[in-house]
Parts: structure tokens; sequence; C-alpha cells
């Protein structure tokens, strides 16, 4: 079955992996703020999604990871679902994310009825990568 909670200070270990690194004091923020999520099928975690707020009123998808054996059997979709479902109770009107234009991202969100709002070039070391693409969606 799945299910998405709020994170804890127990769940860090699913949050840091080999190509993350994501600081003490900005977890605990997260879990404070209730704006990081474990994704789970069978009470297993499988993925998290963590967001901030784009210009303190724009809900941003900072994070947004399922794990390899889970992709494309709908978790994904229905995680999305139930972040839009959140953000909306707590009254905002738009949605963003982002991704790298080499990743498959870009078409998950597309089907999901995002729209391309821009991008920007990340050209400086150490920070450098592929064009990052925003998308966004209204609630």
């Amino acid at each position: 079955m799945f299910t998405m909670t709020y994170a804890t200070m127990e769940d860090k270990p699913h949050f840091c992996n080999e190509w993350e690194n994501l600081p003490e004091s900005e977890y605990e923020s997260k879990v404070r703020d209730k704006r990081c999520y474990v994704i789970r099928f069978n009470d297993k975690p499988i993925g998290y999604m963590r967001y901030n707020l784009m210009f303190d009123f724009v809900p941003f998808l900072t994070c947004f990871y399922i794990d390899d054996t889970h992709q494309g059997k709908g978790f994904g979709k229905k995680a999305m679902e139930h972040w839009e479902t959140e953000m909306r109770s707590l009254g905002y009107k738009m949605i963003m994310v982002s991704t790298q234009v080499d990743e498959n991202g870009q078409l998950f969100y597309r089907k999901l009825g995002y729209k391309d709002m821009g991008a920007i070039v990340m050209d400086i070391s150490p920070y450098e990568q592929p064009l990052e693409m925003f998308l966004g969606k209204a609630l």
C-alpha cells in the first residue's frame, strides 16, 4: 500500500545518499516545518520529496526521488498528487518544480499538467550542470 508521511529525524538515512549532502540543520528545519515527506510502499521507504518556498510564497519542489525499482509504477504520480493537494489546502495558488534538460523529469511533469517557465545556466564551479529548467502549475 502507498503511503506518504512527513519525515521525522529518524527518517534522515532515507534523505542522505551518495549523491546528496543535506546539512543536519537544513534537515532539522525541513522536519520542523513539515516540508519533507517519506514515500512508502508496504511500509518500506521507496522515496522522498521536499520543498522550499520560492519568493517566500510559491512552493518549489527541491528534491523528488523514487528508487529505481519502484519507478514507472505510479508512485511518483501519487506522490505529486498528494503534494499538490496539500499545497492547495494550505492556500497556495501555484507550485513549481525543476529538472535538468537531460533528465526525463520534464516529460513526467508535463504529463501532470506542468508548463515550462524558463531555465537557468549553472556554469560556476563546483555547481556546473546541464541547463536547469523550471516548470509550474496553477492550483
